[in-house]
């Protein structure tokens, strides 16, 4: 299988929404399927998309494209687990070249890790240099018991291969009350041992889940004085392109990431959207309105023109916030779909 070569072209026009932001950043799910069941993430027994469904990974390579030229300078492939969906590879390769060719400023993806002791290499090969692994606890069996189905000694195989590949990792953990997060300053220590960063990440409202995520809301303003106990942390003005807040810990000079979509949200310097396997496009992630991309694709196979017109119409349509409810004594569902749908 070959994904089509593709000569340089000049830029179109900027994104830019209704609020006065530039949309550069474009978050690709390449598959809702998963090799784990996280408790905050998904129900145990999933039904997943039919794959007739699905985006080829052609039509992803076209809409990737289009978005690129109207001005995506960040691309990051998720999922589900990207690396589980079939010939994955192959759509990576092709966007790669846009980083090479300089369209693009960077390739980069979120991952459970468990693939990646298979995959590390080539995707260094393709033009990835950073990636960010989900890592909620150290301990093998909570980390069963979280993602119900992994593998903890894999994802540590995989971290290994990862930096082995010459990748730099940033761990994402879910900042959860009463799971983990007694557990955050040996995450600290190990990332930073290691040479990683970590992000803390509010659990947020999306998809019926089996429990209920109230009991385990952790405002990461909170966890943040916890942490003022045990380390010094000093804000730093770093921008990775993401809505992550940064601060270095002075004890073990390494950085932390909150990701604070509820207790202080990002809104106002949004600068991402998110399109799902299908070819959806959701503007915000704590809204329901959306673009139907596979529709404008497959009527429209021969003219990017119109594709190009149909992703203006959509980014004219970016609200100005999410709407996410959630605290530790009630959680309301903000969208309907689950995470895994729109990609982290």
């Amino acid at each position: 299988m070959q994904l089509a070569e593709r000569k340089v072209e000049t830029a179109d026009q900027p994104m830019i929404d209704p609020f006065g932001r530039t949309i550069s950043y474009l978050r690709v799910s390449v598959t809702d399927r998963c090799d784990f069941r996280c408790t905050y993430c998904m129900a145990e027994n999933m039904t997943f998309l039919p794959k007739r469904d699905l985006l080829s990974l052609e039509e992803l390579e076209r809409l990737c494209n289009a978005f690129i030229d109207k001005g995506v300078r960040k691309l990051r492939l998720t999922g589900g687990e990207p690396l589980v969906r079939k010939n994955v590879m192959h759509l990576i390769e092709a966007l790669g070249r846009r980083v090479s060719d300089g369209a693009l400023d960077e390739l980069t993806m979120t991952t459970n890790g468990s693939q990646l002791h298979r995959y590390a290499t080539a995707l260094h090969d393709a033009g990835m240099r950073r990636i960010n692994v989900s890592l909620d606890t150290l301990d093998p069996d909570k980390f069963h018991a979280i993602t119900r189905w992994g593998d903890f000694g894999k994802v540590m195989e995989g971290l290994d291969a990862a930096q082995a590949a010459g990748l730099k990792v940033k761990l994402n953990a879910v900042a959860l009350s009463g799971v983990n997060d007694h557990e955050i300053p040996d995450l600290i220590r190990f990332a930073h041992g290691r040479g990683m960063d970590l992000t803390l990440i509010e659990a947020m409202p999306l998809g019926e889940v089996d429990q209920d995520r109230s009991s385990h809301y952790l405002p990461l303003s909170k966890l943040r004085g916890d942490l003022g106990r045990e380390f010094t942390l000093e804000d730093i003005p770093l921008d990775t392109g993401g809505p992550a807040r940064y601060a270095r810990v002075t004890e073990t000079g390494g950085r932390i990431g909150f990701i604070t979509p509820l207790s202080h949200n990002f809104c106002a310097s949004c600068n991402r959207v998110r399109l799902t396997c299908t070819g959806m496009l959701y503007m915000c992630l704590g809204q329901d309105d959306n673009a139907d991309f596979r529709k404008v694709l497959r009527e429209n196979p021969d003219d990017d023109g119109v594709l190009k017109a149909a992703i203006d119409a959509a980014i004219a349509r970016k609200p100005k916030e999410h709407n996410f409810e959630l605290d530790e004594t009630h959680s309301r569902i903000a969208v309907s779909r689950h995470m895994s749908v729109t990609g982290g």
